[in-house]
């Protein structure tokens, strides 16, 4: 299994757990939420680290490592938000994914290419990201702020990773059996 093939499974196997136990905390912003809240964007960090280890040199490297530095920083804001409450957390967090989605979207898009292939599940997740992190901004700043969307995004942006990872695999599969005819 390729580094990266796996950076991409774990990752979004992680992203999907972590949604299903936000679940049953996200209703308020107890010690277990604000913990499972930060160690969101800490997941994001790791995957980021060891995807930057395993991509010296390229382009889509240093968009890599600018994401986990973001991350990091929005693992603190959203320790900070959480004092200022559902909106606060919400406003954090519907930033980062607009800047994070922004960069996983131009990463996809340096990948595309013969041996990671055309990243459409990337793209996707990237797009999304954007687009549910701007939807989040009004909803923090309403009159009932809600984190219950976070469930729905972490899980959606799981399943593109583990897409992702899919593909990759498939392709692995498929160069390997060109190569043996």
């Amino acid at each position: 299994m390729s580094p990266l093939l796996r950076i991409y499974l774990v990752r979004g196997l992680v992203a999907i757990a972590w949604s299903a136990g936000f679940a049953a905390v996200h209703t308020s912003l107890t010690a277990t939420s604000v913990i499972l809240l930060i160690a969101y964007p800490i997941i994001d960090v790791v995957a980021s680290l060891f995807d930057v280890r395993e991509d010296p040199g390229t382009p889509a490297r240093k968009l890599q490592v600018f994401n986990t530095a973001l991350s990091a920083l929005t693992a603190v804001g959203l320790g900070l938000a959480a004092i200022g409450g559902i909106g606060a957390v919400l406003f954090v967090f519907g930033l980062w994914a607009i800047v994070s989605g922004a960069a996983q979207l131009t990463v996809a898009i340096r990948r595309r290419g013969p041996e990671l292939g055309l990243q459409w599940p990337m793209l996707i997740a990237g797009a999304l990201s954007v687009i549910a992190g701007i939807t989040y901004l009004p909803v923090a700043v309403g009159d009932a702020p809600d984190l219950t969307a976070l469930i729905m995004y972490t899980a959606a942006g799981g399943a593109f990773f583990v897409i992702q990872a899919a593909t990759l695999a498939w392709k692995r599969r498929r160069r390997a059996r060109v190569a043996q005819v």
